[in-house]
């Protein structure tokens, strides 16, 4: 077997520092620019993706990030009132705040998905 040491992932944004100021100052993670230009944002529990700029970029048809947060409700409110905008998708069985709840019929997570400002997907999910 291979000796892997550590792994990220990666993905496409128009503009880094665009994704800065959201990864960092709006979603409040750890986000820093390297010497290349490519964004560096740590995640909780340790884990870190890398965000590089792609002038052709177009966004992801599928989730590229899921937060997991111990009460979605309260996380949906405060990232609401910082002008965070959580989509509908037609046929998903979404409530008010546009949260599917799966965890009271034991069918998944609580999940609720919304875009950075590259148009890339990204969940929030109950613990």
């Amino acid at each position: 077997m291979v000796d892997f040491r550590s792994a990220f992932s990666g993905f496409s944004v128009r503009d880094t520092e665009e994704a800065r100021a959201f990864y960092g100052d709006r979603l409040g993670l750890d986000a820093t620019m390297n010497e290349m230009g490519i964004l560096d944002v740590s995640l909780p529990g340790g884990g870190h993706v890398i965000a590089y700029p792609k002038a052709d970029h177009e966004p992801a048809g599928f989730t590229i990030l899921n937060l997991v947060v111990p009460d979605i409700d309260a996380a949906i409110d405060e990232l609401t009132a910082g002008g965070i905008v959580f989509e509908r998708y037609e046929g998903m069985p979404q409530d008010e705040k546009g949260v599917m709840r799966g965890k009271a019929a034991n069918q998944g997570p609580d999940i609720a998905w919304f875009l950075d400002p590259s148009g890339n997907v990204l969940s929030l999910m109950g613990e």
